[in-house]
């Protein structure tokens, strides 16, 4: 049992993740003022709404959305001002609040936690920075790990500061003169390093280049599947063997999950003909490439993809494809949810899916609405249907990323049947997302610029409204 005291702080961490959407600094500095202890609070055990987010509440208001290299998207996605009260305030200052700044590209805040004195004087971070004597003076004291200088030196071309780059690529060089003749090879240093300045391809493709060089020819690799050249693609992976190692499964493995999200199913199966490792790992790396291909409507993928990773047994992947037999099985004579241990369903076993979504403890609920967007999204109506008579909630927050509703996740791929299918059956087109306050058809208007999708939207609404 909970005491009163864990309760009482437990509350106030929700008001003040809602001050920080908000950013109402006022409504937080109260909360601070109130209960002292949101300053070293932690998401608890089983609070799976906020579960992972390990940085505190400096971390909710410093944490973007993706990348955020631009102010606007910065701006959007994080909270400075509130970052600002928490830091004044002696908020304790976690390593992975600090290492988000990194991944997010956030350029605002990272130099606001070097004016306050909180952000770590390592070479990654003042890469980041562009301080181009702290990283002299830094490699001067320790500058002999290749793995370190590797990172910076990555980090400095991700957040565009070239001549910080080109101090650390003169470090990896010197600890290992092999790659001269490599990156001299490949056009010079500056052209090699103008070529990777600005470049983001590796952020989340579970990338770990041992070298400059490596990591040279990996963002070869992502750029040519992200441009759609298979030739180009063939080519590296068929030259530079090392790619298809065991040292590089994390890769192939960022390589079939942005092949998935672009649909470039023959890029997957031209790496599995060349019989890369992560074919013979077991098991298999996690990875969210079938999450993908579900999420975004790309079910033809998955007969690829189980030939890696098995297909989860579970109720959203059967509803995902369109097995109604298999989910109907999920369900007792009553019609009750039979789901079995919650742990083996998605995204109950998914941290960071649910910490997204913000949905609080682990339910069936999440998952019965998680199957009924998934079936939509796939156009498995029957399906869909079952799920609705059976306990979905049409009206779910389901989005792919932060809550909205499973209307918003489909109006940026114009009108469809799925789209259509919700409105026949009710959905509250009034339902607004969590980050914009904007129904899905303000979505489409100024989120999508699509103005037939918005009309056609209004046109839906307009006609169901007359069957009443």
């Amino acid at each position: 049992m909970k005491s009163d005291l864990t309760r009482d702080l437990e509350w106030a961490a929700a008001q003040a993740r809602h001050a920080i959407h908000d950013d109402d600094v006022e409504r937080l500095k109260q909360l601070l003022a109130e209960y002292p202890a949101l300053l070293s609070w932690r998401a608890g055990d089983g609070d799976a709404r906020i579960e992972g987010e390990t940085g505190g509440l400096l971390g909710i208001a410093s944490s973007a959305f993706g990348d955020s290299f631009d102010a606007d998207r910065e701006k959007t996605f994080t909270r400075a001002a509130c970052a600002e009260l928490l830091i004044d305030s002696g908020a304790v200052v976690t390593a992975s609040a600090c290492d988000g700044l990194i991944v997010s590209r956030t350029r605002g805040l990272l130099r606001l936690f070097e004016r306050k004195g909180v952000l770590p004087r390592t070479l990654g971070f003042l890469s980041a920075l562009g301080d181009r004597d702290g990283v002299r003076a830094c490699l001067d004291d320790n500058g002999q790990n290749m793995a370190a200088v590797t990172d910076a030196f990555m980090i400095a071309c991700r957040f565009e500061h070239e001549a910080v780059a080109s101090l650390l690529l003169e470090r990896a060089i010197a600890l290992d003169p092999h790659l001269a003749t490599q990156i001299d090879g490949s056009g010079g240093r500056a052209a090699f390093v103008t070529s990777l300045v600005g470049k983001g391809n590796l952020a989340f493709a579970h990338a770990s280049p041992a070298d400059p060089w490596q990591a040279f020819v990996m963002e070869h690799v992502m750029r040519a599947v992200h441009d759609g050249d298979l030739t180009a693609f063939v080519r590296v992976l068929q030259r530079e063997t090392w790619l298809l190692g065991e040292g590089c499964v994390g890769f192939q493995t960022g390589i079939i999950e942005a092949a998935t999200i672009k649909d470039r199913r023959e890029f997957i199966t031209a790496l599995l003909d060349l019989e890369p490792a992560l074919l013979r790992q077991r098991p298999a790396p996690p990875s969210q490439a079938i999450e993908f291909a579900i999420t975004y409507a790309k079910p033809h993928l998955v007969p690829v993809l189980i030939r890696i990773w098995p297909l989860p047994d579970d109720l959203p992947h059967a509803a995902g494809t369109g097995d109604l037999a298999r989910v109907q099985r999920w369900f007792d004579e009553s019609g009750a949810p039979a789901l079995g241990d919650l742990d083996t369903h998605f995204p109950r076993n998914d941290v960071r899916a649910r910490t997204m979504l913000q949905w609080g403890r682990p339910a069936t609920q999440q998952v019965l609405d998680t199957a009924l967007a998934w079936s939509v999204i796939n156009r498995h109506f029957d399906v869909a249907d079952f799920l609705l008579e059976h306990g979905a909630d049409i009206n779910t927050t389901w989005n792919s990323h932060e809550p909205a509703s499973i209307l918003h996740h489909l109006v940026f791929d114009g009108p469809s049947d799925s789209m259509q299918f919700l409105i026949d059956r009710g959905i509250d087109m009034t339902i607004k997302d969590y980050r914009w306050n904007s129904t899905a058809l303000g979505w489409a208007r100024y989120g999508a610029n699509d103005e037939k999708t918005a009309q056609w939207l209004e046109n839906a609404e307009r006609q169901r409204e007359l069957k009443r």
